[in-house]
């Protein structure tokens, strides 16, 4: 899988979107929202790449860049998301691993308020 060097990411933190573009259009992005209390970790729940762009590491830079963006914030990340989950296990020196009362405290925030998925 090649790294798409040509692509940007911002943080959209009001929408709770991590979102990579290319060419000025989005093609994926890393829900996510923020644990309370604040700032208590960074949440990624959902990574989707638009189906034209799979294959580009879109997915892994996103990953990179939101464990990246919990460094320079000095928070956990807690990895819902099934991609983020696997690409942490497959970089561990990227990522490290959220404590077992944080991931719980993170599934009962986001079963209390589905709408941040």
């Amino acid at each position: 899988m090649a790294e798409n060097t040509a692509v940007e990411i911002r943080d959209d933190r009001e929408n709770g979107k991590l979102v990579a573009y290319e060419d000025g259009s989005a093609v994926g992005a890393v829900a996510y929202f923020v644990m309370h209390p604040e700032p208590g970790a960074l949440v990624a729940v959902h990574t989707v790449v638009e189906p034209e762009h799979e294959g580009k590491g879109i997915a892994g830079a996103l990953a990179r860049e939101f464990y990246a963006m919990a460094g320079r914030e000095g928070v956990p990340v807690v990895p819902l998301c099934p991609y983020i989950v696997t690409w942490a296990r497959r970089h561990p020196e990227q990522a490290c691993q959220a404590p077992d009362e944080l991931v719980r405290g993170a599934e009962r925030q986001l079963g209390s308020h589905p709408e941040l998925f």
